[in-house]
């Protein structure tokens, strides 16, 4: 396990250093000039030059590019261009929200999804089976960011029950743990669940079902085990890929969420990442792609390491 452990830590530096290369490639070759939007309308050659040479893009680009990977290294994602903050502050500040957001979701969709997909694979061919099998496309179909708006039109325009937009009173983009900044976040966490809440569905009931059918389940109701003893073997083989699914699917939550936090205006890193690129803040931009990537990564090694837990015949040598 500890030898498994460390090659996963080593392969995230290969892996790291391919994101920042791809990440920096792609917004490098978008049309525009990143420093159009903070340039003066009347600036000179020289004030261009001069501020091209403060943010580094007077410089051929493997030279930017390894540059900003050994800043990178240190913490320093360079400062923004839009706003001449620290990128690093503006991203740990966004990735707060987001894993609030995340969380939340995940706390809404995951366990829906395992008792939708559980009892559809129990009961399957059924009516139960058809219901919750229809259920899960349409949640997996639907577009998200329409459901967000439709959500928003039903319970913040028509009936007033909850906030549309933002994170807390008064348009505020600081979280807290109380009732009132509860209700911003219901919204978004219901939109953005519908989606994972779908596939843990379908692949729980596909799992339960071809378990069920398998000859060691028989063979345990031969032997006098109760509904309840049975059930507990279906949960312990199918936990380890449901787990990966669901690991899969947080790392979606973590990076997916654009189109909702721009929906419902959440300052998370989806929100930030809109904003990066309609305002092309290259720093901004690639800083927060980074560190989406990483904990995507991180994730993945966690639901690794869970799974060897689970499962002890899944062996990390």
């Amino acid at each position: 396990m500890l030898a498994y452990l460390l090659r996963r830590l080593v392969y995230v530096v290969p892996v790291a250093l391919g994101v920042s290369l791809i990440c920096f490639m792609l917004v490098h070759i978008a049309p525009g000039d990143p420093l159009v939007a903070v340039m003066p309308l009347d600036a000179t050659a020289e004030q261009e030059a001069e501020m091209r040479a403060a943010y580094g893009f007077d410089k051929p680009l493997p030279v930017q590019f390894g540059l900003w990977v050994a800043k990178a290294a240190t913490g320093d994602l360079g400062r923004s261009i839009s706003t001449g903050r620290p990128v690093a502050g503006e991203v740990m500040t966004a990735v707060g929200n987001t894993l609030v957001l995340a969380a939340a979701a995940s706390l809404i969709g995951f366990p829906l999804g395992l008792l939708c997909g559980f009892v559809a694979g129990y009961f399957r061919d059924t009516g139960v089976d058809r219901a919750v099998t229809a259920l899960a496309i349409t949640g997996v179909s639907v577009p998200n960011y329409w459901l967000g708006m439709v959500l928003v039109i039903v319970f913040s325009v028509t009936l007033g029950w909850l906030p549309a937009m933002g994170a807390g009173p008064n348009g505020s983009r600081d979280w807290g743990w109380d009732a009132e900044h509860l209700r911003y976040l219901v919204l978004p966490a219901v939109t953005l669940a519908v989606v994972p809440m779908g596939i843990v569905a379908r692949t729980v009931r596909a799992l339960v079902g071809d378990i069920l059918s398998q000859e060691f389940v028989q063979a345990l109701y031969a032997k006098g085990l109760m509904h309840g003893g049975v059930l507990r073997h279906v949960v312990r083989n199918a936990a380890p890929t449901a787990l990966a699914v669901m690991g899969l699917q947080l790392g979606y939550l973590l990076g997916g969420s654009i189109l909702i936090e721009t929906v419902f205006n959440w300052p998370g890193t989806g929100f930030l990442l809109s904003n990066a690129i309609f305002q092309r803040d290259l720093p901004l931009l690639q800083g927060t792609i980074l560190v989406l990537a990483l904990f995507f990564v991180a994730v993945n090694l966690l639901v690794d390491l869970a799974q060897t837990v689970i499962d002890p015949r899944i062996k990390r040598t």
